[in-house]
């Protein structure tokens, strides 16, 4: 799977999926239960690299003192909204507001991808940004709900 990024913005991000053929509804299900899962943690904060005091301390995490003042002072990183996915031909796609997570929510979605094309979808590329000209946004279902476009 290659992974390409295009002009990114947090708040108003399309993300999108090349099959390698056009994907049963099986292989579209195990897709957007990647994203939702991913998208549910985010809503709850997972993504906060300002408290990641776990992978900071390293691989000894015996009896490590976990700080969890520290935890409560960081500053809160939540995802906001998420659009339903839109399938054409082999693509898919999906609207974000990303928030304030940051980018290590999209390491972790890039890892969990790459093994379900290993595995489970044959996925070709993902595309973390922009719009493909073949398949205009503006106008989408997915992402009217939460953004208004202007004429």
């Amino acid at each position: 799977m290659h992974v390409i990024f295009r002009e990114y913005n947090p708040f108003d991000l399309w993300i999108w999926l090349e099959f390698s053929i056009t994907p049963s509804q099986m292989e579209k299900q195990y897709v957007e239960e990647v994203f939702n899962s991913w998208f549910f943690l985010g809503k709850l904060g997972g993504f906060n690299a300002e408290n990641i005091q776990v992978q900071d301390t390293g691989l000894d995490i015996s009896y490590m003192d976990y700080d969890t003042d520290a935890a409560e002072n960081s500053m809160v990183s939540l995802m906001h909204n998420m659009g339903e996915f839109e399938y054409e031909g082999n693509w898919a796609r999906c609207w974000f507001d990303l928030g304030t997570s940051d980018a290590i929510a999209l390491d972790i979605v890039i890892n969990a991808l790459k093994q379900l094309s290993n595995e489970y979808v044959t996925l070709e590329r993902l595309y973390i940004g922009g719009e493909n000209e073949d398949w205009p946004i503006k106008g989408s279902e997915s992402r009217s709900a939460f953004i208004y476009d202007e004429n």
